[in-house]
């Protein structure tokens, strides 16, 4: 009792416990819509939302200033790891003429195989008879050497004759289902393989130490873009070791959303036990693929291409098996992202998200169409009525717009890159970029989705312009859309209590109604600036 007595008498009392202060009143000013306002952050959170001039800017302990500030812009449907791999190896993105990329494939100095991506035939006034590169060529700039180039899309790949050899792809392979060889006249192996048809070569994968180095840099580009989140669509399990491994140590300066190869080791958890989350890093879903894409014609159409007569695209994975996976992620809770381009896929991955809603008619998650770049007006409702995710990217359609209507021809290509026409029907549109396959600033897509033009303002008015959204619609996508789409109720709006995720931008004082980043904040600690 005496020991008791002294230790209660040597307890401080309740005045003189130390409180923890409170922490730092942050604000963040700039321009929200049209109004001059400031985002008050106090810790992780949104404390309030403010005119410029009121008091409370005054007495806080940091003020940041910028032109205007958004909720954090997420991108909803985008490849990390792929965009740290464009930036470790020969990138020939935007090189216009095949002669230039050719000699961007000559320089290249690296050791082993020579990889990279970015060709795009669609851009070549000189490409070779067919429209397509070849193997030959390869050989030529790079002799004796194996070299794997994929397109700027992810599905196709370009490579040598000694690739082709090791490979033993020959006049004799056949097709694998969904996916193509390309051919000359005489049935030999031109070099391009399309879709499933690239799984036939294999390329030496990376060891997890230059993955994460990989995988650092590309986070490091993400924060520097403008961007809060993203959403990985195709984690496989290396990728998703280093995120577990980079969260853990609270090293992830954005938040990743990641959907799951089908075939994972990951993906068989997540349909036993349902999504899981970490600090920064959770795991919703799956991706799959339903279809190839537009710029190589994989892109599966209800009737054949305009430019290619007897072709409709390809269907990677049989629709019954879509809609059995489908199924299956709903009981988990789990959400299912699939590619799908073409107006046909559309429909079918529609048919069966349909079927597994009536078989769990009580689930939560939302399924997803990635990409829904061509969709019949008759599929537009559907959308909303079954819970579906229209996750778009408008920079395709400013970088598709030159030769989208020769692959559709002038009726079909109204039903592509219709985000005005889907929001008009209750969707869901969340807006990403899908880089690498397009640059990884959220600024290009605001552009694009708020012009419809190329980066010189072209065609003047804008390509199929009923389709333009407005500033603040084009933002609501990129922030609270890509928040909803993987039903996060905390994030994406500047409202008190939210998380505070914000993404701040300065306006180009040359070209009117671009915007350039700022800064980035992520629960409210701010993880990129631009340098003055």
């Amino acid at each position: 009792m005496l020991i008791l007595s002294l230790l209660l008498s040597c307890a401080p009392t309740g005045s003189q416990v130390a409180e923890t202060p409170p922490a730092p009143l942050l604000a963040f000013v700039g321009h929200i819509g049209d109004d001059k306002s400031a985002v008050l952050v106090r810790g992780d959170r949104i404390e309030k939302v403010v005119a410029a001039d009121d008091p409370l800017v005054g007495s806080a302990d940091h003020v940041v200033k910028s032109d205007r500030i958004t909720a954090g812009f997420v991108d909803a449907h985008a490849h990390p790891m792929g965009l740290g791999r464009t930036l470790a190896t020969l990138d020939l993105a935007g090189i216009q003429t095949y002669a230039g990329t050719l000699e961007r494939i000559r320089s290249w100095k690296g050791d082993g195989w020579v990889t990279g991506r970015g060709w795009d035939q669609n851009d070549w006034a000189d490409a070779p008879s067919g429209g397509w590169p070849l193997a030959a060529d390869l050989e030529r700039v790079a002799p004796g050497k194996k070299v794997a180039l994929r397109r700027v899309d992810g599905h196709a790949v370009w490579v040598s004759p000694a690739v082709l050899a090791d490979a033993g792809i020959t006049k004799d392979t056949a097709d694998p289902e969904g996916g193509r060889i390309l051919r000359d006249d005489a049935g030999a192996p031109t070099g391009v393989l399309v879709d499933t048809a690239m799984g036939l070569v294999e390329v030496p994968k990376w060891g997890d130490d230059q993955a994460e180095a990989a995988l650092r840099d590309a986070l490091d580009a993400i924060a520097a873009a403008g961007l809060t989140g993203v959403h990985d669509m195709g984690v496989g399990d290396q990728s998703l070791a280093l995120y577990t491994k980079l969260d853990e140590k609270g090293e992830l300066k954005v938040r990743i959303w990641a959907y799951l190869h089908p075939d994972s080791e990951a993906a068989k958890r997540l349909l036993d036990e349902g999504p899981w989350r970490g600090d920064k890093f959770s795991v919703v879903g799956i991706k799959a693929y339903a279809d190839g894409a537009l710029g190589s014609r994989g892109a599966l159409l209800s009737a054949p291409y305009s430019d290619e007569p007897g072709h409709s695209g390809l269907a990677v994975t049989p629709a019954a098996e879509l809609a059995e996976l489908s199924a299956s992620c709903l009981k988990a809770e789990a959400q299912l992202a699939v590619h799908a381009i073409g107006d046909l896929a559309v429909t079918q991955v529609l048919d069966g998200f349909e079927a597994a809603r009536a078989a769990h008619p009580d689930a939560k998650a939302l399924l997803r169409v990635e990409h829904a770049q061509i969709v019949n007006p008759k599929d537009r409702e559907r959308f909303a009525g079954l819970n579906v995710v229209a996750s778009m990217q408008p920079t395709h359609a400013t970088s598709d717009m030159p030769w989208a209507e020769e692959r559709l021809g002038p009726d079909r290509v109204g039903w592509a890159y219709t985000w005005r026409s889907l929001q008009q029907e209750g969707a869901l549109v969340a807006f990403g970029s899908d880089f690498p396959v397009e640059s990884v600033s959220p600024a290009l897509g605001m552009w694009a989705a708020t012009t419809r033009t190329d980066a010189h303002g072209m065609p003047e008015g804008g390509w199929t312009p009923d389709e333009l959204l407005t500033r603040d619609e084009a933002v609501q996508a990129f922030t609270l859309g890509a928040a909803r789409a993987v039903q996060e109720a905390e994030l994406g709006a500047l409202e008190a209590g939210f998380r505070a995720d914000l993404t701040l931008w300065r306006e180009d004082r040359i070209q009117a109604g671009r915007w350039i980043p700022a800064a980035t904040v992520v629960d409210g600690d701010i993880v990129w600036r631009e340098a003055n």
